[in-house]
This record gives C-alpha cells, sequence and structure tokens, in this order.
C-alpha cells in the first residue's frame, strides 16, 4: 500500500492537515467531505481548528489502514 502524497501514518491511521483561507472555508471542506464520508459509508476522524483541518482515516473493525482508507485520503485531496 502506497500513502499518497502529503499524508503520514501516525498512530495506525493516515493523517493530513489543511489549511484554508478561514473558518468558512475550512466548514465548506468539512461539509464537502462528509457528504463524500456518508455516501460510501466509512467516515474519518475530523478535528476542525479555525482555518486548520485534521483529518484521520483507517479502518475500525480492522484497527489499521486499508486500501479504502488510501483510496478515501486520495478523494480527500481532490475534495481540498
Amino acid at each position: 500500500m502506497e500513502i499518497p502524497a502529503e499524508w503520514d501514518e501516525v498512530d495506525g491511521a493516515l493523517q493530513r492537515v489543511f489549511r484554508f483561507r478561514d473558518f468558512a472555508g475550512a466548514i465548506d471542506f468539512v461539509n464537502r467531505l462528509a457528504e463524500e464520508a456518508e455516501r460510501v459509508d466509512h467516515h474519518p476522524d475530523i478535528a476542525i481548528h479555525w482555518n486548520r483541518v485534521t483529518i484521520r482515516w483507517w479502518t475500525h473493525v480492522a484497527n489499521a489502514i486499508t486500501e479504502r482508507d488510501i483510496e478515501l485520503a486520495r478523494r480527500t485531496d481532490t475534495l481540498a
């Protein structure tokens, strides 16, 4: 499994911090990501800090990073 560029493996999850111009931009991104996560029924951990959003993908039932997480990390990049 090849981890996408700009993502790191942190404590067993794929993690990336996204920065936006302001809080509204961060929330817009989170809302788009939430729609995609609901559509595919796979949900990341999300932390919002004003203009910074940290996303963590991992498969809870496997307690590991799976191919699905890697694909969703790539999709997350396109939403940002």
